[in-house]
């Protein structure tokens, strides 16, 4: 699988690069490498600029949500209100997982086009709640 790693018995590390668009009023555009580590239930986002300096790490475990960022750590109540507040929107982390996999599974209300994945490109969009959303990934061969 693109972007994949994984020593015997442990979740892949998936890496990549990453393209958020938010149809606001401006438009939003939001743009960063990342590595997505762990697994749906207990994992780590790290987001970095292309400049290579560390955005945001999000980690998660059940009933815990937390970003580190510039050295100091927020709780969030969920996974989702913490990918709210780092990208503008609740992003679909959890279904990454079997996207990536190539598991065609439900993102809430997100929808995952898998058919380019075989090429490394992951695409997801959402049409409510407003705004709508497409998230594009581009995988590390």
């Amino acid at each position: 699988m693109p972007g994949t790693s994984h020593p015997k018995g442990e979740a892949p590390i998936r890496t990549g690069r990453l393209a958020l668009n938010l149809a606001t009023e401006p438009p939003q555009s939001f743009f960063a490498t990342f590595e997505l580590k762990g697994t749906a239930s207990v994992g780590e986002l790290t987001l970095t600029s292309p400049l290579g300096s560390v955005l945001a790490a999000l980690q998660w475990s059940p009933g815990e949500a937390t970003l580190r960022t510039g050295g100091q750590t927020m709780p969030f109540e969920s996974l989702d209100s913490l990918t709210r507040h780092v990208t503008g929107t609740p992003l679909p982390v959890r279904s990454l997982f079997d996207w990536l996999d190539g598991i065609r599974t439900t993102g809430g209300d997100w929808q995952a086009d898998l058919s380019r994945l075989d090429q490394g490109r992951l695409v997801a969009t959402r049409a409510q709640p407003s705004p709508p959303a497409e998230l594009k990934l581009i995988l590390d061969r």
